[in-house]
């Protein structure tokens, strides 16, 4: 009964198009079917869509881009890459009910209904009339565009308020509540509190302390212990504990749980991906692009450099979650003589001319040591650039002490060398006073701090990146990169639709100043490195699965320079995220857009 419900609901989507409803219910075979579809589609529009009719520009834009991705499905080729093919799929569901198909999903019928509808030039973005300023000229149409701007611009600003900041005076007053109340836990003055060597010897690291701190769910409680039994990285230090809402009222800490409390999927895919002895967990396949050890190197002009693969908080979706261990962990600092074998191959490579120190967390190592790493790079005339990937602003602002400033600062020699710190801050919430501070102490010595975000399901409400930006901007902390969620299936739970990135960076970066939105998309391909998502020729949406998941073909950054391979992707199912977010509250309305994004 199921099947032939969606199998009537799958009849009415392609009656939405008359042509290729007579083309797929035909007798005819399969290739004959793809020849007729695709010559249709490239014929289109058809003079019903003619922009001198009544299909408006922007519409007509929209029907071209859904005409591409449904022929680029069609292709043979792109089948082939996918490993399925739409066309063969939806003939069976048409003609052979009795095949081993399986069923489409509600997510897949949701993309098919709105291929269908673009190509009819019936997506219905656009639900008001097009602006009056456009039928004047003159003051009058400035007035009237100046109106129009204003209702975006407030709209705009008021969305961003629903995302408190960790500078508003309530979350000032609740993080100092909360910091009371853990130093009468601990039984420790402010003094001791400012010292970072305190906070990193008192890691939460199990479930029974964090809850003597703030209040968990059986879930969360749950979902800790299993990643303690089973050996599953997991830290935080009391100041971030600090920025939760200790009674879990699950509003504005929500981003804050999510970075370091592991669902409970996570840890049993963890253990089952570690325990198999056929599957890699290196998902960027560094592996591939480490010439030696402690050296990854994916483009021409800059390497990175790990000396630490621990961090003084493990954040759950971290890219490197197959290498971080514990905090102080022994056997996590890069040894004596493979970090000099690190530094002298750098040395030897003249062609590097940029150096990213990360890891893990490179400030969680000692002054002194951070401190030759530095001098030996600055030894080395090619080196321009060092940048330092740090997210202790973030998680550990304490660290940021007039003695390790001056050791990183004093590398800094505008017109030689530039000296950079890149960041790491996912939430408004994040953003407090000690933030601030840790960033200007940096700032008052001309070094610049960039931030690196990674766009995920817990800051990817409306307008939830924008806020942070604005934010970030006003600490002194400038936006760099914007990053999709890596496609690890560990971490499925905080992935979203490359579509819900291309759309907040149309719809709602784009509303703020250039000053404010001044990062870059990007997905970070395996093996090959950054792909800008804001660049559409980069990438192709080459097929749809039943359970409605695009994939995509994403192309190297050498593209025109060498022959490199493509890297296929399968993305997350939109209707299932946007189901997510309903559950959340989120307006579905809101989102509506979202089908049109390739």
């Amino acid at each position: 009964m199921k099947n032939k419900k969606l199998l009537s609901q799958l009849r009415k989507i392609i009656a939405l198009d008359t042509k290729i409803e007579q083309i797929l219910l035909s007798d005819q075979p399969l290739e004959e079917k793809r020849l007729l579809l695709r010559n249709y589609l490239a014929g289109l529009p058809l003079p019903e869509h003619d922009g001198d009719r009544d299909l408006a520009s922007l519409e007509w834009i929209t029907c071209r881009d859904v005409m591409w991705v449904f022929r680029n499905i069609l292709n043979p080729r792109n089948e082939e890459l996918a490993g399925f093919s739409m066309l063969a799929y939806i003939n069976n569901l048409l003609h052979a009910p009795e095949s081993k198909d399986p069923p489409p999903k509600a997510d897949f019928l949701a993309e098919l209904t709105h291929l269908f509808r673009g190509i009819r030039g019936e997506a219905k973005i656009y639900t008001e009339k097009a602006p009056a300023f456009l039928q004047h000229t003159g003051r009058t149409a400035a007035r009237l565009r100046s109106a129009d701007l204003s209702r975006m611009a407030r709209n705009a600003l008021a969305r961003t308020r629903r995302y408190p900041c960790g500078m508003d005076a309530e979350l000032v007053r609740q993080h100092s509540r909360n910091k009371q109340r853990l130093l009468q836990v601990f039984g420790i003055t402010d003094l001791e509190w400012s010292d970072w060597r305190w906070h990193t010897a008192n890691i939460i690291r199990s479930a029974s302390q964090l809850r003597e701190l703030v209040t968990l769910s059986d879930e969360e409680f749950a979902a800790i212990e299993a990643a303690q039994a089973k050996r599953v990285p997991f830290g935080i230090t009391p100041y971030y504990v600090s920025l939760m809402d200790a009674d879990n009222t699950g509003t504005w800490d929500r981003a804050i749980r999510a970075q370091v409390l592991p669902p409970g999927q996570y840890v049993e895919r963890m253990t089952a991906l570690r325990d198999d002895p056929d599957c890699s967990q290196d998902f960027m396949a560094e592996s591939d692009t480490s010439p030696i050890d402690g050296i990854t190197r994916r483009y021409p002009q800059i390497v990175i450099l790990k000396p630490t693969l621990t961090c003084p908080q493990i954040c759950v979706y971290c890219q490197r979650n197959w290498q971080i261990q514990d905090v102080f962990a022994p056997s996590a600092a890069l040894g004596d003589r493979k970090l000099e074998q690190a530094l002298d191959w750098i040395a030897k490579t003249e062609e590097i001319t940029e150096v990213l120190i990360t890891g893990g967390d490179p400030l969680l190592l000692a002054d002194e040591r951070l401190e030759m790493i530095l001098a030996r790079l600055a030894q080395m005339e090619h080196v321009l650039r060092i940048r330092i990937g740090t997210r202790t602003l973030v998680t550990l602002p304490q660290r940021i002490t007039e003695s390790l400033v001056r050791s990183i600062t004093r590398f800094h020699q505008p017109g030689r060398r530039e000296i950079v710190i890149v960041t790491h801050f996912e939430h408004p919430a994040e953003i407090t006073p000690e933030a601030m501070q840790a960033v200007q102490r940096f700032r008052l010595f001309g070094v610049a701090v960039y931030n690196q975000l990674v766009f995920t399901y817990y800051n990817s409400r409306r307008f939830e990146t924008a806020a942070l930006r604005q934010q970030l901007c006003l600490i002194g902390v400038t936006p760099y990169y914007t990053f999709n969620t890596k496609g690890k299936e560990e971490t499925d739970l905080y992935r979203v639709p490359i579509a819900r990135l291309l759309q907040e960076q149309q719809e709602e970066a784009r509303l703020f100043p250039g000053t404010v939105r001044t990062d870059e998309i990007v997905f970070n391909v395996p093996r090959l490195g950054k792909n800008y998502l804001r660049a559409g020729q980069n990438r192709d949406v080459i097929s749809i699965l039943p359970d409605g998941r695009r994939v995509y073909e994403f192309h190297p950054w050498e593209k025109q320079l060498a022959l490199m391979d493509t890297y296929v992707y399968t993305d997350v199912s939109i209707y299932s995220y946007l189901r997510r977010l309903k559950a959340d509250g989120e307006r579905m309305r809101d989102y509506g857009s979202i089908w049109y994004y390739y």
